[in-house]
């Protein structure tokens, strides 16, 4: 009885702080993840699989390193950064959050424009009603309701799974290219690399690190409740790499099988999947980047405006009403506006700018990611909750490949010119 009633408690105290760790995860897979997820499975089979492994090992270290420091210190990541390092260092930080961040939302109303376009609909009527619904959700909700929008949206990723069973993939060689890293010749190999390091920022992207310590600090979430709260990390990062999993190997089987190696975007996925795996996994991927699209043209506005306020100081917060965080609240709105401008105009090569921002995301990361290590290191700071050696060996090995990666990148591009 009394296991009982312990399980119990722990079970409820889980559902109590459930939200900030799977959201933030699940937003991994937004337009220019499932792009860029796509474009890996096209053009490369099975041989960027290998990569999910050590992503799905950096991902639950850094997303617990940020719900770590937002439940010890009950401050978010930037406004840490403004105590611990100044107003200059943070400054020129959120500016390039900034520029970084709308990339990636420019790239969620490309997603939602496709999307929509593949059942008919024109983006000039369907970007302006969605920029509308996005704003609303946010600005006229509290926390506890959008959370629960949020929450829902989550769970529509399990057609992605459901679009991998039907294509019908060559379990087998997709299990041994899970497990087999390439040859090292691969990485002399420029559009690989690039593509690495698009996997790596689409799915460890700087952005979710800001959103999830404000979205730990917003909910209440504190010491006691922390254990909790990384049940919900781990769950989300799990989850949402079990779905890019799938993904590649649905396109490996799809279109790198059938030799349709160059896609513009992800809606010529869903297209190429209708003739070769049926209608229903063409409509599960499509309503699955859109739904994948809406979620994330929520959040990316709504953790840009938490870190730049945050950071310099302004009042923050889904809770607050617009005249009490008036520099957050426009912030937002900008965003979104200037977003869902920039897909309206013509002739955009929609899916080179999507993929290109997930890779500047995986140049940028390891900026913030030094950040972090320093400050969740600090005994003063963090007292008992200091991380471990194993965590710290595996954050700054991630720091460091990806500085490797970026390097050899350039080096190999520089070669090729």
């Amino acid at each position: 009885m009394k296991l009982f009633r312990r399980w119990k408690t722990r079970l409820l105290i889980f559902f109590a702080v459930v939200g900030p760790g799977f959201i933030t995860a699940n937003v991994d897979n937004d337009a220019g993840g499932i792009w860029t997820y796509s474009a890996a499975g096209a053009q490369f089979g099975h041989l960027l699989l290998w990569t999910m492994v050590p992503i799905t090992v950096a991902l639950i270290v850094v997303q617990e390193i940020a719900a770590r420091m937002g439940a010890v210190t009950g401050k978010g990541l930037s406004d840490l950064i403004r105590e611990e390092f100044g107003l200059r260092i943070t400054f020129f930080m959120m500016l390039g959050i900034l520029v970084v961040n709308f990339g990636n939302v420019v790239t969620e109303f490309a997603g939602i424009a496709s999307s929509l376009e593949l059942f008919g609909l024109s983006r000039y009527v369907t970007v302006p009603i969605c920029a509308v619904v996005v704003w609303l959700i946010v600005v006229k909700g509290q926390y506890k309701s959008v959370e629960k929008v949020f929450l829902a949206a989550s769970f529509f990723y399990f057609t992605y799974i459901v679009a991998g069973f039907l294509a019908k993939p060559a379990w087998l060689d997709a299990m041994l290219g899970t497990v087999k890293p390439p040859t090292p010749a691969a990485f002399h190999y420029t559009p690989y690399l690039y593509m690495v390091i698009g996997l790596v920022g689409t799915t460890i992207a700087p952005w979710m690190q800001f959103y999830l310590q404000a979205s730990i600090v917003e909910k209440g979430v504190t010491k006691r409740q922390y254990r909790a709260s990384r049940l919900d990390v781990i769950a989300g990062c799990i989850f949402t790499d079990i779905v890019a999993w799938f993904i590649i190997v649905a396109c490996a089987a799809t279109l790198y099988a059938h030799g349709h190696r160059d896609i513009r975007d992800a809606a010529d996925a869903a297209q190429a999947l209708r003739p070769l795996a049926g209608d229903y996994a063409y409509i599960l991927f499509a309503m699955g980047l859109f739904n994948a699209s809406l979620f994330a043209a929520s959040i990316l506005p709504l953790s840009t405006a938490y870190t730049v306020c945050e950071g310099l100081g302004f009042e923050s917060g889904v809770d607050k009403k617009f005249g009490e965080a008036p520099v957050f609240y426009w912030l937002y709105t900008i965003l979104i506006v200037a977003g869902a401008g920039v897909i309206l105009m013509p002739d955009l090569p929609l899916v080179k700018i999507s993929i290109l921002s997930q890779v500047v995301n995986g140049i940028v990361l390891p900026f913030v990611l030094i950040f972090m290590l320093l400050l969740v290191n600090k005994k003063e700071l963090m007292g008992e909750f200091v991380v471990s050696r194993t965590y710290n060996v595996v954050a700054w090995t991630t720091t460091v490949v990806m500085i490797g990666l970026t390097v050899a990148w350039f080096w190999t591009l520089r070669a090729s010119l």
